[in-house]
């Protein structure tokens, strides 16, 4: 399992790649920002579909994040 996770996909290796190259650090800044972005805007997604399809509403987000762990 071990050799499945550390094996890049074919976008990891073009990304590589790409930015295979000196990079100043306002561009490394730049574009972990659009990656973090990126995700963000996923996962917003995802979490968006799953209220909608466990019909959550906020004050059941309210309970589930005071609630003794």
């Amino acid at each position: 399992m071990i050799s499945e996770m550390t094996k890049l996909n074919d976008l990891q290796i073009s990304l590589l790649r790409l930015f295979n190259r000196p990079m100043r650090d306002d561009e490394v800044l730049s574009l972990k920002r659009v990656l973090v972005q990126h995700f963000s805007d996923s996962l917003n997604a995802e979490l968006s579909t799953l209220q909608e399809k466990k019909s959550l509403s906020n004050s059941d987000f309210d309970a589930m994040l005071s609630a003794k762990s």
